[in-house]
């Protein structure tokens, strides 16, 4: 169906309103963006490598994931995408994608023309510029995620990961007091963090044990953030986040 959001619906209202303080122009442009809202199941892909988009997603609710698949059939999650994300914004400017986005967990989709984000960056300069950030901070992230996966060991890179997701969700409201609902399995993680599902396994018992984390179901309790934030070595700044929403 097409429709436009309540701004309380919609997180990249949410998302754009922690950078900066919305004119009243700029939230009536975004609250009546033209989009085309799906739900789409866990485990399908929103778009493939290959593909030439003439549209955009925001993920309004739930978790996807940004990957690539080698020849032999191995995949590489190199992002997780939240609500407020749009992955695949680059589409905007590049005529083919060169990665695929998958969702993991249940996920409303709104579909959003290029034509009309297109029209509203034209209209609205600094909207503009926030999205253009957006897919500076997405380049970002891939950096950190080589460093990751290429350099700290499989226990620093699990703890470096949920930093990353905690802070992300806290950003547009989906955490409570150091709590989330993460669902994310064990073989995600594995082709996220470049190792195998067993390994992964062995790491998410050790940080049980070592006190780091706490999870029951979907749902994960960091009990010390500080604890957390040095084992997987994280810096925010990376994220180009507030301060206090950095600071988690």
């Amino acid at each position: 169906m097409h429709a436009s959001l309540h701004p309380h619906d919609n997180p990249l209202i949410r998302k754009m309103e922690s950078v900066f303080t919305l004119t009243e122009d700029e939230r009536q442009a975004l609250e009546t963006l033209p989009m085309q809202v799906m739900v789409i199941k866990d485990d399908q892909d929103i778009v493939r490598m290959g593909d030439r988009p003439s549209r955009s997603c925001l993920i309004l609710s739930g978790f996807a994931a940004t990957y690539k698949v080698t020849a032999g059939g191995k995949r590489q999650i190199v992002s997780f995408a939240i609500a407020g994300d749009i992955p695949d914004l680059q589409s905007l400017h590049l005529k083919t994608l060169d990665t695929s986005i998958a969702t993991i967990s249940t996920c409303r989709v709104g579909f959003i023309q290029h034509e009309a984000l297109r029209n509203i960056c034209l209209l609205y300069p600094r909207i503009g510029a926030a999205l253009w950030r957006e897919t500076l901070i997405d380049a970002a992230i891939f950096r950190e995620w080589v460093m990751n996966v290429g350099q700290r060991e499989a226990y620093q890179r699990m703890a470096h990961v949920l930093c990353e997701l905690l802070v992300r969700l806290r950003a547009v409201g989906l955490t409570e007091d150091h709590a989330c609902d993460l669902p994310i399995t064990q073989a995600e993680f594995a082709d996220a963090l470049g190792i195998t599902t067993v390994h992964v396994n062995r790491v998410l018992q050790q940080m049980r044990a070592d006190g780091l984390i706490v999870s029951k179901g979907t749902q994960i309790k960091i009990p010390d953030w500080d604890k957390l934030k040095q084992a997987g070595e994280f810096d925010p700044a990376y994220l180009h986040l507030e301060s206090d929403q950095a600071a988690a």
